[in-house]
């Protein structure tokens, strides 16, 4: 596999779906789209506000004109009967047959009545304009109504044909039992529609300039902010790589303006993301062109090396040994790279791993040994092994031990009393632990968050920043954990390798035996 193919796999599988559309050709045909969401969302939330405005302010305004069209025929038939108390004062002060035909049809007509009755104890004085009453269809006692009553019968007088003949009885005047009169109803009748109309048409009117003024409110307060963030996300998801594209919040201290600065922060994070994806695909994309070629020289300057390493002049034997260093951090350098370019490490082949041999392994591949200038330190109980692939093991080990021997050659020179590496390592129960630590300088506050992570890790000048991050995923398949520790010296690193189930089995069961 090639550096390129490495690289493009694991982008592709570690990458959402829509990363994966960004790499992917795009040479077949864009397929038509619908319009924003946004645009028809927004349109038509402004004008259900708007309906909605309108019809709950006109249900109160209906919810008013009830009671108050109820009042107005209880105040119109109050003031006929105010209007017939008057004419019975004039009915006491005239002798019992002294009321004129005249005087008798200007009294009822100021009262609007057909007749007027007064009646004092066993007496009633009658006034009337013909010896001969209509006979009444309705009657009404207006010194027992009540809310309900006055509603019903506003709408009974609304709905009742004309001519109809009403028999009102109210509050006497002082000395009299009641006075009661008998009129039309289509007078009552046709002042109550128009009173009706006048006050509908006002109610409407004041139920559209609220609900008008409320929509321009609401929509100014809410809509408009709320289309602004779909606009924005429609625009950002057409291109999530543009910066220009990133909301920029309008300072407000409500929801809205804590809604826009969580989307900013969204925002930022995925293009940042975007474009580190990019990154990753350019430069799949250029190894890919160069991987051939580079790997023919890297074996050539190997074969060249060797033969170096072969002639006696003391030059060469003085720089053979670090032209070959060189050579060896550069093929390393590539091994992790397509290592962690693969779209997934294989599946850990457990056994049981002596990890005092383990240890020895990678003290030699550093070229550890004595007299090396850094101390190599193991506290490694006797005869422990560990439930893990042999060669993943082995690669963790080796990765932060050569992250620790980095650390400690930056303050050459190296003392082995002063510049150490220290391991232990201890069972406890069905987990293995393993702590490795350095004397060196420690790692810095502001990379600790970012230990595990590829490419962005690496504190040395030329690094790739893959040997925590490929430590991390091959632990992790092992159903472990590695942990940076708080030290007072140094770093130190805790990594705890769990037993398969099949194995704790076996282990109790050679514990019994």
């Amino acid at each position: 596999m090639s550096i390129a193919r490495a690289l493009g796999a694991a982008i592709r599988d570690g990458s959402s779906p829509r990363i994966k559309a960004m790499l992917e050709p795009t040479s077949h045909q864009p397929e038509s789209r619908p319009a924003p969401r946004g645009a028809r969302w927004s349109f038509g939330l402004s004008a259900k506000l708007l309906a909605l405005t309108v019809a709950v302010v006109a249900m109160a305004e209906i919810a008013v004109l009830v009671p108050t069209i109820a009042n107005y025929r209880i105040a119109w038939l109050s003031d006929r009967l105010a209007a017939a108390r008057t004419a019975a004062l004039v009915l006491d002060a005239a002798p019992q047959e002294g009321i004129s035909p005249d005087l008798t049809r200007q009294l009822l007509e100021s009262v609007g009545a057909k007749v007027i009755v007064v009646k004092r104890e066993d007496t009633r004085r009658l006034l009337a304009a013909s010896d001969m009453p209509p006979m009444a269809n309705v009657h009404i006692d207006m010194r027992e109504t009540t809310l309900w009553t006055a509603v019903h019968d506003a709408f009974d007088t609304l709905t009742a044909p004309d001519g109809r003949i009403l028999r009102v009885v109210g509050d006497p005047p002082r000395g009299a039992d009641f006075i009661e009169i008998v009129l039309s109803g289509t007078p009552l009748r046709a002042a109550l529609l128009r009173f009706a109309a006048t006050v509908l048409l006002v109610s409407l009117a004041v139920a559209v300039a609220a609900g008008v003024l409320v929509y321009v409110s609401l929509n100014w307060l809410f809509v408009r902010p709320m289309r602004r963030l779909t606009e924005r996300i429609s625009a950002f998801r057409e291109n999530p790589e543009d910066a220009s594209r990133i909301i920029v919040p309008s300072g407000r201290s409500d929801e809205i303006g804590t809604a826009e600065e969580a989307l900013e922060e969204m925002q930022l994070e995925l293009s940042q993301t975007l474009h580190q994806k990019s990154h990753l695909a350019a430069l799949g994309l250029a190894v890919s062109k160069i991987n051939h070629d580079l790997r023919n020289l890297l074996s050539s300057a190997q074969l060249l090396s060797d033969r170096l390493a072969t002639v006696p002049d003391p030059t060469v034997q003085r720089f053979a040994p670090k032209l070959l260093a060189a050579l060896d951090r550069a093929i390393t350098y590539c091994e992790q790279t397509l290592s962690y370019g693969r779209a997934k490490e294989p599946l850990p082949e457990r056994r049981d791993v002596a990890l005092a041999h383990l240890f020895d392994e990678v003290r030699e591949t550093l070229g550890l040994q004595s007299g090396s200038g850094i101390g190599w330190v193991v506290d490694i109980e006797r005869g422990l092994m560990a439930d893990a692939d042999p060669d993943q093991l082995f690669r963790v080990i080796l990765n932060i031990a050569r992250n620790a021997v980095q650390a400690l050659e930056v303050r050459a020179p190296v003392d082995p009393e002063r510049d150490q590496i220290r391991i232990k390592a201890r069972r406890k129960g069905a987990v293995v632990e393993i702590e490795m630590g350095d004397t060196g300088p420690g790692i810095p506050a502001a990379r600790r968050e970012h230990l595990f992570e590829a490419f962005v890790s690496s504190a040395r000048r030329g690094g790739t920043g893959l040997g925590l991050p490929i430590a991390d995923e091959l632990v992790r398949a092992h159903g472990g954990e590695i942990r940076l520790l708080d030290t007072q010296v140094g770093t130190t690193f805790r990594i705890t390798i769990p037993d398969q189930p099949e194995s704790r089995h076996h282990r109790r069961e050679r514990i019994r035996a």
